[in-house]
């Protein structure tokens, strides 16, 4: 099974290291970053399904890493785990879009209560959003669980990122229709969407690698020469 993943943004070595191993051994899966230029590298690749967040980085202004992140994807929860105690920081943090506020010190009984508190929010919001509630889709012995984030393959788990999941998701929800490169890269992306659809190429590369399937016999996703990508209806 697929392990949420937990991206951590913290400078401390010290503390990330505590934080990390408390959230391992709770079951999750933890991603470190200790600077904001590996948070937004990580935020794209991997697509955590939840982020602490130090407002106090080397490199920028947390705040500003917050905003980038809540523009890219709205859904993923992002709770600050910081030392700025004053009332007004917590106010600007929560408007800019954190779901919660952890003032160090912290507890690490209280830090992972207010994680799953956010994950369970995060994934009642999400299927009242898009509907999706429950919703497995399924084509020719490949299943996508959209509430459990599990991928099987005639039965059997293919671990996908992030963001792969995220194509195939829309992939799936567009079923026989052809998806042009720069809509899906709109999707995925948002308003950092890259400059061409290399990214996107190197990610339906992988999907089809971890599916087994090549371009010459496509059972899920074909390409449409200088257009994009489709899923095949049952044909």
């Amino acid at each position: 099974m697929n392990k949420t993943s937990i991206l951590i943004v913290e400078d401390d070595n010290l503390i990330s290291k505590f934080m990390s191993r408390a959230i391992d051994s709770a079951g999750f899966k933890s991603i470190v970053a200790e600077n904001a230029s590996t948070a937004r590298m990580l935020f794209m690749s991997e697509m955590p399904n939840l982020v602490l967040l130090d407002l106090g980085l080397p490199d920028a202004d947390g705040m500003d890493l917050l905003t980038e992140m809540k523009n890219i994807r709205s859904e993923i929860p992002v709770i600050i785990v910081s030392a700025r105690e004053r009332e007004n920081e917590k106010v600007t943090a929560l408007d800019r879009g954190a779901d919660d506020y952890v003032t160090k010190p912290f507890g690490i009984f209280e830090l992972m209560a207010r994680i799953r508190t956010a994950l369970r929010h995060s994934s009642k919001a999400v299927s009242s959003a898009t509907g999706a509630e429950g919703k497995i889709y399924t084509h020719k012995g490949l299943s996508l669980d959209i509430d459990k984030h599990i991928v099987k393959l005639n039965g059997e788990e293919v671990h996908l990122t992030g963001r792969e999941f995220r194509i195939l998701e829309l992939l799936f929800e567009h079923k026989g229709k052809v998806l042009t490169y720069d809509w899906m890269m709109r999707q995925i992306w948002g308003d950092y969407v890259p400059a061409d659809n290399q990214i996107l190429r190197v990610n339906v590369t992988n999907i089809r690698r971890k599916l087994k399937e090549t371009v010459d016999s496509p059972a899920y996703i074909k390409t449409e020469l200088g257009v994009g990508y489709r899923m095949p209806d049952d044909e």
